[in-house]
């Protein structure tokens, strides 16, 4: 297919804007609450947009992200402000998943992104060059190639940094100017790009990291931190992984039955029981692995067993379909996750009613 919806239509993964358009443009029309400069909702239409609901004409807005609302309407206020957006939080709280759909509800794009590693370097923040024109002509605005941030900055639309702290830290200071005094400078043109209103900035970083290359002082100031938790019940653990799961299925084409209530909540259930060390009663104490295991691990796991069941089984999920993933994911140590994994089983998972066909499973597997 060579139309544009038919190459829409065949990619992998869309960004938000595009896979959510319907949305966007329901709440754009429907909003008629006072939006900042260069937004395309209201701050209250995007908390919407993120969190589902249903608009007066009837419309069903599908959430996004399940969870404290109070965070979510800290994170739009603060991009509202003149204060960046830093989302931090232990791998899996869905800071990526956020900062994409805020970036994508408030500007309409969340293209514009820096992906942060030890190898960032000062280009990918302010700006490169058109080699080819810099010889020919010299130092010109023609020959400057601009990064996703000085775009947002012309555009006046937000910008995205990824793992801000693997970014080194002498690199990072880079953000300080831009975010203090909303310009760009070009010194080799004498030249300046000033930020025009509804521009801002979304950061990510893994709480787990600290350490790896600390955010200095005067660049905290210029960040207002929100902290995205796990999710505090099973029950919205649990909501997050069938919808997220579906989401899934519907992409890859899996032909598989969407799973079951029982098999979701195992899966949620040993996550949350090896993370915190406790089973879900609170009655007994647990060893706990190395690994996060984060609820973007359990939706993962969730969909190989439906790529398990669809392609080697009878369609339907079952225990022994999601073993393998679990084991996975637990024993990132082959030596002491495995002896907490074995623990877990034998304590825990054989004791628990309903539970015999995922222990045999599991046994079998070992």
């Amino acid at each position: 297919m060579t139309s544009t919806n038919g190459v829409k239509a065949a990619q992998l993964r869309q960004a938000a804007e595009d896979a959510f358009a319907e949305e966007i443009a329901a709440l754009r029309d429907s909003d008629d609450r006072p939006r900042p400069p260069n937004w395309q909702m209201s701050p209250q239409a995007v908390v919407t947009y993120l969190l589902g609901g249903r608009l007066p004409s009837g419309f069903e807005v599908t959430p996004k992200y399940i969870g404290d609302r109070r965070l979510m309407e800290v994170a739009v206020a603060t991009l509202a402000t003149d204060r960046a957006l830093l989302l931090l939080g232990v791998p899996g709280t869905a800071k990526s998943w956020v900062s994409e759909h805020l970036a994508a509800a408030i500007c309409g794009t969340s293209r514009l992104i820096v992906q942060g590693t030890a190898g960032t370097s000062e280009e990918a923040i302010r700006y490169g060059w058109n080699y080819a024109l810099l010889l020919a002509k010299g130092p010109s605005r023609e020959a400057v190639v601009g990064s996703p941030v000085m775009r947002a900055m012309s555009e006046g639309r937000i910008a995205r940094v990824e793992e801000l702290t693997r970014i080194p830290s002498e690199t990072q200071d880079s953000f300080i100017t831009i975010l203090s005094e909303k310009t760009l400078p070009i010194p080799e043109l004498n030249e300046e790009v000033p930020a025009q209103k509804g521009f801002n900035l979304i950061a990510t970083a893994n709480n787990r990291d600290r350490g790896v290359n600390e955010l200095s002082s005067a660049l905290k100031r210029r960040f207002n931190t929100v902290v995205l938790p796990p999710p505090a019940t099973i029950e919205a653990e649990i909501a997050i992984v069938e919808t997220r799961v579906a989401s899934l299925g519907r992409a890859f084409e899996i032909p598989a039955e969407p799973p079951g209530a029982e098999q979701i909540r195992r899966v949620v259930t040993i996550f949350r029981e090896l993370r915190e060390g406790v089973t879900v009663d609170g009655k007994s104490k647990v060893k706990q692995p190395s690994g996060t295991l984060s609820t973007a691990e359990a939706i993962s796991v969730v969909g190989s067993g439906l790529a398990l069941a669809a392609h080697f089984g009878d369609g339907r999920l079952s225990a022994q379909d999601l073993v393998s993933g679990i084991s996975g994911a637990v024993v990132k140590d082959p030596v002491q996750d495995a002896i907490v994994w074995r623990e877990y089983l034998e304590t825990v998972v054989k004791e628990r009613d309903g539970w015999k066909d995922f222990y045999k499973a599991a046994r079998a597997s070992a």
